[in-house]
C-alpha cells in the first residue's frame, strides 16, 4: 500500500525521481534541473474543479535559474515548454500518488501563453483539475492546468494527457 500524503517536499520529489517514493514499477519525476516544481502543497483524489483530483505545486524563482543564463541571450524569460512540463509532471506524479504503477509519458495537451516567468519573478505556482483517470487498458490521466506568476495567470491548458506504460 502506498503511503499517500497531502503534500510532498523537495526532497520527497527528489525520492520520486529515485524511485524510492512510489516504489520502482512507478513512474519518476525528473530529477533536477528538469524538475519542475520545489513542492507539492496540495493533493487529493476528490477535490478540484471535476471532482476527481486536484494537485497545486510551487517553484521559488530567482535570476540565477538554469534557464534564465541560456534561453534567451539578455532576454531572462522561462520557457513556456517547461511550465507546461511541469504540469505534465504533476498529472503522472497524480497517477502514481493515485496507485497506478508504468513509467510516464506526456501524450498531448492545448495550451495558451497569456504572460510570461521574467526573473523579476518570486513565485511560479501551478495548478491541475483531474478530468478523467483511468486505470485500463492503462493508466491514463486527463486534466486541465494554469500556471501563475506571482500570482497573475501566464499559462492555461486543456486536455493534458498523461499515460503510464508498463515497464518492460
Amino acid at each position: 500500500m502506498i503511503d499517500r500524503k497531502n503534500t510532498y517536499d523537495y526532497e520527497d520529489l527528489l525520492a520520486s525521481g529515485r524511485g524510492e517514493l512510489f516504489g520502482e514499477d512507478f513512474a519518476k519525476l525528473p530529477m533536477p534541473p528538469m524538475l519542475m516544481f520545489d513542492r507539492i502543497v496540495h493533493i487529493c483524489g476528490d477535490g478540484g474543479e471535476f471532482g476527481k483530483g486536484q494537485v497545486r505545486a510551487e517553484l521559488d524563482l530567482n535570476p540565477d535559474l538554469w534557464f534564465y543564463k541560456c534561453h534567451f541571450k539578455n532576454d531572462p524569460v522561462m520557457p513556456g515548454c517547461l511550465g507546461l512540463d511541469a504540469l505534465w509532471q504533476m498529472v503522472g506524479f497524480f497517477l502514481c500518488w493515485s496507485g497506478d504503477p508504468g513509467k510516464g509519458r506526456a501524450l498531448g495537451g492545448e495550451i495558451k501563453f497569456k504572460g510570461q516567468a521574467t526573473d523579476d519573478k518570486k513565485l511560479l505556482e501551478f495548478q491541475i483539475d483531474i478530468k478523467g483517470h483511468r486505470r485500463t487498458p492503462v493508466p491514463f490521466g486527463n486534466a486541465t492546468g494554469t500556471v501563475k506568476a506571482d500570482g497573475e495567470t501566464i499559462y492555461e491548458a486543456k486536455s493534458l494527457r498523461v499515460g503510464l506504460f508498463p515497464n518492460d
